[in-house]
């Protein structure tokens, strides 16, 4: 085996032969608990100089140059014209298809076609849809049994017609039609990037991101994922982080009900084969969050993964980002994550990386957003494929004060996906309080950005809202829903940082000289402020308690230079509204 003293660890972990031979140099390598994870970024001179003797780091580079290599998955073969034979008629496939859908809905289309060999890699499947002169394209899909499908989401109300194409002979060349109609109550389309820093609906309405992490909800089995629905349904929460596959790290050590692929972790994987049944339960999951107006903010890859899933390799990796953007890219409310801590990925390097965003975006036609979390280091949120940045806080106590910051250096919104978490576990990334969670909440949002939210509360069953759900037991997310609603009575294009006067050193400030200002003191608790504003500009003036959550109006309006008396508390804003 080529091994050199920059050859990280988790290339040879993932050989079995070299991790035996590591093992006994030392024997936590052979341990496969979510720490090893951090351990496979480390290169392999980190285990030569923990060794005591030259001697010791001598026989360790003998062993390992004996080591075979492991071969390297081969591309997919590009998909046979003969998979079919001539006997077999073109368009002869068995189909079912509704008349009709909504625009922004899913039109779906189900084929029985052929099931010999493997279709997941031997059939191409994929239909051009066309209304007035314009074509969008669709992949299908295999769904095992036989069944085939294209989902597609049509973005026009009329008529749209469609036509396929495959290697199958049964598939390719099936034609059709069915009509759009308006979109129903409450389905605006899918989320886009609105006025560079803000976020809307694409038939306009305003969407303001308000999200939580619950990593692997859809992984807990029935009975809790429908406790998690019921418990979001009265949450101020509109968008979800979720991961795709199965997570493996503190307070989640149970096995998911549905794996990814066939196969075993005993007896390996097969990264060619994928299991229906997984990917129809996660599917289901993200319907269920579209009822509930709830965005599915999916997390494609992660590390902390004991199954393999993390470390497939190039082939499998893109097989499965077309695989699962052709079953999913159809449901309006899902958002791509290419990764949750992308940098604590050992095997995949900023060309995988780029790789996968030309990857998802290119197999996506509807442009949903797309984005990319780190654990330290940023990714660059300048990339063309990333529509807003995913933050994790770079110091443990301040994270959204940088918010104005970022969306000066990205032009992009700023989304604080992780800011910490509420509860009281024993890292310091998950132990603040309600009234701390609440107060980076506003800051960001004054400084013109989205914060997320999520929650750590030790449980004797190891049930925690951050991972798998269940009930919310913080005080910060009512507090949250109050944000909410002072957000959403504000101007409709979002709320931007302003100077409102060079008396505003000390406070930040969001709105629009003359319309709408609103200043949050934080963790500050002053007993007034002056205020010296444009003269002319007349308001009325609004004093926010945002833990108590009251608003208290003044009598009378004013403008120019003026004292409001405030309550010596902490955790205060002030609102300005044009008169």
């Amino acid at each position: 085996m080529n091994v050199a003293e920059e050859t990280k660890l988790g290339k040879l972990l993932q050989n079995p032969e070299a991790r035996a031979i590591l093992g006994r140099y030392d024997a936590s390598l052979q341990d496969h608990h979510f720490t090893i994870q951090f351990r496979k970024l480390q290169p392999l001179k980190a285990l030569f100089d923990s060794l005591e003797s030259d001697e010791k780091r001598d026989s360790l580079r003998r062993e390992l140059a004996q080591v075979r290599e492991l071969p390297e998955e081969e591309a997919d073969p590009a998909p046979s014209p003969e998979y079919e034979p001539e006997s077999v008629p073109r368009a002869s496939a068995s189909v079912r298809a509704p008349q009709e859908a909504e625009r922004w809905g899913v039109f779906e289309i189900e084929l029985q076609g052929p099931k010999h060999g493997n279709p997941f890699v031997d059939v191409e499947l994929g239909a051009e849809f066309s209304r007035e002169g314009r074509t969008v394209r669709a992949a299908g899909f295999y769904d095992g049994d036989g069944v085939y499908r294209i989902r597609f989401m049509p973005d026009a109300e009329g008529e749209w017609t469609y036509r396929m194409k495959s290697n199958a002979r049964s598939l390719d060349g099936i034609e059709g039609r069915f009509s759009a109609a308006a979109a129903s109550e409450g389905n605006h389309g899918p989320v886009r990037v609105k006025n560079t820093f803000h976020f809307a609906y694409e038939d306009g309405t305003a969407y303001l991101p308000f999200g939580t992490t619950c990593y692997v909800w859809n992984h807990q089995g029935e009975e809790l994922e429908e406790r998690t629905l019921k418990t979001l349904a009265s949450s101020p929460f509109n968008k979800m982080r979720m991961c795709v596959f199965p997570k493996s790290y503190l307070f989640n050590e149970n096995e998911p009900e549905h794996y990814p692929y066939e196969g075993s972790l005993e007896s390996g994987w097969d990264y060619k084969r994928f299991n229906p049944a997984f990917f129809r339960h996660l599917e289901r999951r993200i319907q269920d969050l579209g009822r509930l107006g709830v965005e599915a903010d999916l997390i494609l890859f992660h590390a902390y993964d004991r199954w393999g899933f993390s470390e497939m390799g190039r082939a499998a990796d893109d097989r499965y980002l077309r695989y699962v953007t052709a079953r999913l890219a159809a449901f309006r409310n899902v958002w791509w994550s290419l990764a949750n801590e992308y940098d604590l990925m050992w095997q995949k390097e900023e060309e995988d990386w780029e790789r996968f965003g030309s990857l998802v975006t290119g197999n996506d036609p509807y442009g949903h957003l797309t984005s990319i979390h780190n654990c330290g280091p940023f990714y660059d949120h300048g990339r063309p494929w990333i529509t807003h940045s995913s933050i994790q806080r770079q110091d443990v106590y301040r994270t959204s004060e940088y918010t104005d910051e970022w969306r000066k250096e990205w032009n992009k919104p700023v989304v604080i996906d992780e800011c910490a978490y509420e509860g009281n576990i024993g890292v310091g990334w998950g132990n603040i309080t309600g009234e701390e969670m609440t107060r980076r909440f506003w800051e960001g949002a004054v400084r013109g950005g989205y914060v997320g939210h999520g929650e750590t509360y030790v449980d004797p069953d190891d049930i925690l809202w951050w991972s798998k759900g269940g009930e919310l037991r913080g005080t910060s997310p009512e507090r949250i829903a109050f944000l909410r609603r002072i957000q959403e009575e504000g101007p409709a294009e979002g709320w931007n940082p302003v100077k409102a006067s060079g008396f505003d050193w000390d406070v930040p400030v969001a709105g629009a000289v003359g319309e709408y200002l609103i200043y949050y003191f934080g963790f500050n608790q002053p007993a007034y402020r002056d205020f010296n504003l444009r003269a002319g500009d007349r308001y009325t003036v609004d004093v926010i308690d945002t833990w108590n959550m009251t608003v208290d109006r003044l009598d009378g309006t004013f403008e120019g230079s003026f004292r409001v008396e405030l309550p010596g508390r902490q955790y205060i804003a002030v609102r300005l509204i044009k008169a």
